[in-house]
This record gives C-alpha cells, structure tokens and sequence, in this order.
C-alpha cells in the first residue's frame, strides 16, 4: 500500500477551489429559443456570457478557445457547450491548434527572460494529447531570442514559430538605425524558425529566416545596406517604422489633413517608432501549395510574404527558392510609407491581426483575410474583418510591389451597427459554408456571420478571471494567476520600466479582461482530430454528487470531458472584484476562504 504525503499548499489549493467554485454561478446564457431566432443583423445586447445567438444558418462545427485569462483549452459544441478540455500550468502565449490526432500544440508563457518583455510575450510551446498527457515541451527563450505570440504547424511534424532576437544598440546604429529610434537602447528584429521535435522537451532548428538578413537603410552612404528605399520594397528599412515625410513643400490643407487622421503630431511633426518590439510580428500562416509564408506586422501595419522554399542559406540572401529570390520579400502590402511611399493616406492596414489564406473548400480560397484592428492614433477607431485577391500568378508569382493600395474584395465591420473596435489580438476565419468567423479579442467575443454580414452564431466568452489594469502592449495576454510554478509574470510597459518610459514591451495599455482572447478557431466535424470525440461519447463523464468531486479540471487528470450542467454554473474566481460582480448579478451567495499564502501560485485571497 502507498500513501501519498500530505501538502498543505496543495490541500488548500484544492479547497479554495472547491468551495468557492461551489457557491458561485457562472451564467453562460440561456439556451436557445425555439420560438424563433433573435434579431441576427444587430450584435447581441445581454450581459450574460456564453451562448448569445444560433440559426440555423450557422456552420455545424466545433469552436477551439484558450482564453487569456485561463489555463484550460475549451473545445465547445455549437450550443456553446464544452465537449472537452485541456489543461495547462501555463497561460496561454498565445495561439493554439488542433491537430490531427487530437493533440493540441499551445503556445504558452511559461518561460522568463530578462531581456524580452514585452506584448505576445510566449516562450514556451507545447504538445497536449487529448488524455491531457504531456507530449512536448518545448523552452525558446533565453538572452538572444525568445518566441511570442504564434506557431505554425506543417503536416509533417515540425513547427515554425516566431521569435524575437536581440540586437544591441551600437550594433544596430552600425547597421543604418537612427540613433532617435533606439530609446531603449536595444533592437529586436524578429525570426521564423521551423523546429523538429526531438524527444519530450528538445527541437532542432532545420530552417530559419531573419528579418535582420534583408535590410535597406539610406542614412549612411558608408554603411551596409545603403541604397534607395523606395527602389528596393523587397528589403527591410531598417529605419522604417519610422513615418518621414517630406514636409518642407507641405501646404497647410494638407498639413491640417494629416494632422487631423493623425500622421503628423500636435506640433504639425510626423514621427513613429522607436520601440525595441521592431517588428512586432502577430502572426504566421503556410501555404501549401505554394510554400509561401505570410506574417502580420502589427507596428508596421503590413502583411509580408516570404518563400518558405528556400534553404536556410539561400534565405540570407536575394536568390534562390521555387520563386528565386531568396528571403527578401515577395509581397507586401498595407502601408507604403513603410517602404518609401510619399502618401500616408494610402495606408490601409491598421494594427491587424491574424492574416491567413483562405484554405481550399472554403469560398475565397486563396485570398488574403484578416482582422483590421483600427488605431484611433489614424482616426479609424473602429475594426473591420478584410478580404483580400492578392496579384499573384502561380507560374510567375507575385505582381511587382509598388504600394497600390487594395481594395477588399469583402469586408465586415466598417457598416455593421453597432460598429465593433478591438484596438489588440483578435482573428477571422473563412468558414466551409461561405460564413466567416470572427474574434474580437478584447470583448472575448466570437461572431459568425454570412457573405452579407447577417450575424448566424454569436458567443461571449464566459471563461477567465484575470483583470489587469496596466498592461503589455498590444496582443499581450493579461497578466492572471502567474505562471505556474514560478508565480506572477514579469510586468511589462509599466512606467519606468527597463530602457526608460514604457519598458522594452512599449506603454503601458488599458484595462485588459480575462474573457479576451487571441482568436478562435472553428473545426469541422470531419476534422481528425475530433474522432476522440465518439469515443469520449461512449464513456460520458458522469454527474458530480458532490462539488469535491470535479470543480477544476487541473485537479483532476481524468476530468478531460467536463458535465454539461457544472460547466454551466459552476465557477471559481482568484479575483475578489469579479466574484462580487457575479454574485450581485446572479443573486448566489458567495463565501471567501483563505487558504495558503501563495494558494496554487495566487497571491492573496480567495
């Protein structure tokens, strides 16, 4: 007989949870009307969380979430009900798939670095099985580079993953860098690198394209990489986040214009940039035809296009790969200031998150779609979700850049009433049936919607506690319950952070809730990955008799398929103030129980 060792912390961990998840209900909306469907053309207008709208026009599917504020990785039915879960003791970092066996590859925050800190911040990335296993643990980060916000994984097992890399001041003055844009004294150019997984917790680099290999730079004559900007958009000004425009013809209409949609400061001066985020890479998507790779630029609002074709040393340089250009830029598009253009005005990508190619089976495949943030600094507060026909040919490939500005072939947003605005995070994803799913992050909101922008599915996400005052900058997850073993996360942009004002991670943002989230993802019923699903269906979990039994799935390694009626009602906060919230909504009692100091790595009390 073996006996297991009694720890405090994890006993009053466990009855913190218990109690107060069993004195506390989480509404997560009725359920659906058979009487008829509510208004679809109007956003819902319900306070309460969880299922909103459903008709019969929405896509049969099944919606993958890793909430900002949460551990666990929900995967719901289309009645907004959870079919299964995985746990994690990190939070998420930020995006996360379903692969086809069922596993999920989930990036995390569950690695610190005491030179990046800053908004997407992941540096873990992870290989949950469907029984919640561990099957990959994987660290990138370390002094030189540090992996944020998104992975990309290819059908034959590797992943690609976005990361920073740390370029020192003096070097980055040397390589064409205006000394006024290096307020913090370092540079941070981002990379791809596909990972092969090796065992448990190791990867192999077997690809990698950097940024920093493709630069232009027209400030020093004597310097590498000097030449014309705007005769070279396929390089990388490396002074580009910088906004110059020639004022000294500039009439006054103009100036008042631009100063009005906010290209030139109060003082009638344009300037940007400067913050050692270069880049600020949101996202990564693969073409498989093609072996094309898209990136999603938020500080420069642009979207680039690479070859993925291409060996690691061809993509150093301008030859080579299926396209023969090496690893300069195929295409790009969204701000042509970035590369030499004259007219802000033609910019048409604002703080965007999430672009993809439609995939093959979907309307539009092939298109560009992606979620346009807005930036009330360019009086646009306001987010719409764009289509984009890119001009490509694929015996010849991309069109030649020169700063055309596109029109959307589609777009959902700018005529919806209400309009919606998510000034970080949120994504958008080209459904089979021709609708569109779209996140719109901050809220925590998840809308389907038709070719004609009629809402079919709507869903406000009930999951997550964590409340943050001053945050990160854009796309960076609230802080919320710390990071597992290590407790809280390092503050990021608050003021006086390292490297003056703001922090490395740039100015501090607003309140950011638990209930946001980076994207959603919608999964077809054929999906593989769901095949555990009928097997789980044969062995439905049964109903808890008693709140010790099942309150947190992370308690318990065999709670993978969560009852339907606790997922409903059943919640627990490490938030006083959300808590009181949802007892005064909901008329529950509520009971405060303090247990361990650090209870499961939250400090304070429960």
């Amino acid at each position: 007989m073996t006996t297991t060792p009694f720890r405090p912390r994890d006993f009053f961990a466990r009855l913190g949870c218990v109690i107060l998840g069993s004195t506390v209900a989480l509404s997560q909306g009725p359920p659906a009307d058979d009487s008829g469907p509510p208004d679809a053309t109007r956003p819902a207008t319900t306070e309460q969380r969880g299922l909103q709208v459903k008709t019969e026009g929405a896509f049969e599917g099944f919606t993958l979430l890793a909430p900002l504020g949460s551990r666990t990785t929900y995967l719901l039915d289309a009645d907004g009900e959870i079919v299964h879960r995985w746990e994690s003791e990190y939070m998420p970092g930020n995006s996360v798939y379903l692969l086809d066996d069922g596993s999920i590859l989930r990036c995390a925050r569950g690695a610190r670095s005491q030179v990046f800190r800053g908004g997407g911040m992941g540096g873990r990335i992870q290989r949950i099985a469907w029984d919640g296993e561990l099957l990959w643990d994987y660290v990138l980060a370390d002094s030189q580079r540090m992996h944020h916000h998104d992975v990309e994984p290819l059908p034959n097992g590797n992943v690609i993953a976005i990361a920073w890399e740390h370029v020192d001041g003096l070097d980055a003055i040397a390589a064409g860098r205006s000394p006024e844009l290096l307020k913090e004294r370092q540079l941070w150019p981002d990379c791809l690198l596909e990972i092969e997984p090796d065992g448990a917790t190791e990867g192999k680099i077997v690809w990698e394209w950097h940024s920093y290999d493709h630069l232009i730079q027209d400030r020093d004559p004597e310097g590498p990489d000097y030449g014309v900007v705007a005769e070279h958009p396929e390089r990388i000004d490396v002074n580009g986040d910088e906004m110059r425009l020639d004022e000294s013809d500039m009439d006054e209409e103009t100036r008042r214009r631009l100063t009005a949609l906010g290209y030139l400061g109060g003082d009638g001066k344009s300037g940007n940039g400067g913050g050692a985020d270069w880049l600020h890479t949101n996202s990564v998507d693969w073409h498989p035809e093609y072996d094309l790779l898209m990136v999603s630029l938020h500080n420069w609002n642009e979207v680039w296009i690479i070859d993925h074709s291409t060996t690691t040393e061809e993509a150093k340089g301008s030859t080579g790969g299926r396209w023969g250009r090496g690893g300069d830029l195929l295409y790009r598009f969204g701000n042509p200031v970035s590369h030499g253009g004259k007219d802000p005005t033609q910019q048409f990508l604002f703080r965007q998150h999430d672009a993809r190619w439609i995939e093959a089976g979907s309307p539009g495949a092939g298109h560009v779609l992606l979620f346009n943030n807005g930036d009330t600094d360019r009086a646009r507060a306001w987010s719409t979700v764009d289509e984009y026909a890119l001009p490509f040919d694929p015996e010849k490939g991309f069109a030649a850049i020169d700063g055309t500005p596109l029109t959307p072939v589609w777009s959902y947003g700018a005529d919806a009433e209400p309009r919606f605005f998510s000034s970080r995070i949120s994504g958008a994803q080209r459904l089979p049936n021709g609708n569109t799913l779209i996140c719109i992050g901050n809220e925590g909101r998840v809308l389907e919607v038709d070719a004609k922008g009629v809402i079919a599915w709507d869903y406000l996400n009930p999951f997550g506690d964590a409340v943050v005052s001053r945050g990160p900058r854009d796309g960076d997850p609230p802080a919320g319950r710390g990071e597992g073993r290590g407790g809280p996360p390092p503050r990021a942009g608050g003021p006086g952070g390292p490297g003056g004002p703001g922090g490395p991670g740039g100015p501090g943002g607003g309140p950011q809730l638990g209930h946001g989230m980076f994207r959603a993802e919608r999964l077809a019923p054929e999906h593989r990955g769901l095949s555990r699903l009928a097997e789980s269906a044969e062995t439905p979990a049964t109903e808890s008799s008693g709140a010790h039994e099942e309150t947190h799935a992370a308690d318990d390694e065999q709670a993978s398929v969560a009852p339907a009626r606790e997922a409903r009602h059943i919640a627990w906060y490490s938030v006083w103030e959300d808590a009181r919230r949802e007892a005064q909504r909901s008329g529950k009692p509520i009971l405060l129980v303090s247990a361990a100091p650090h209870c499961s790595g939250v400090s304070g009390m429960w």
